[in-house]
């Protein structure tokens, strides 16, 4: 069966970035971790990771979408993924302390800017374009207008 799996670059702290992963995901399963390369899982998906050496960072070009629905959801990740030099960017986007970047989106923002009704949709991504970590409830307020 073929698989798809991403593969992470670290520069040399696989075992301290998945011992991070594991705290973060409540659902998170470690297959096997050393000092050089570690398999795991998050939320049902599976990742390979490498102490590759410096030659390579990770950037914004590839990042991890975490769908959630609350905003206590939201508020957890967000928090948890920033903490320790992570940094916050826009729009849902952040970058854990390792570099990696993760979105964090709730449902109600791709429901909003699905709709039919293209300006309800506008006002919602204008409101999400003044953001750092999504706030739903202004997102419902803009949908609303």
């Amino acid at each position: 069966m073929t698989s798809i799996t991403p593969f992470l670059w670290f520069d040399n702290n696989v075992p301290e970035a998945v011992a991070f992963y594991k705290s973060v995901f409540p659902n998170a399963k470690v297959e096997t971790v050393s000092d050089f390369m570690a398999v795991f899982e998050l939320e049902g998906q599976r990742f390979n990771a490498l102490n590759g050496g410096p030659q390579y960072r990770f950037n914004e070009a590839v990042s991890f979408f975490i769908s959630v629905e609350t905003q206590d959801e939201v508020d957890y990740f967000w928090s948890r993924l920033t903490a320790d030099g992570g940094e916050e960017s826009r729009c849902g986007w952040l970058k854990d302390k390792f570099g990696l970047s993760w979105q964090v989106v709730p449902s109600a923002l791709g429901r909003y800017l699905g709709d039919a009704d293209r300006t309800k949709a506008n006002r919602v991504m204008q409101a999400m374009m003044g953001m750092q970590k999504i706030v739903i409830a202004e997102l419902d307020k803009a949908y609303a207008g």
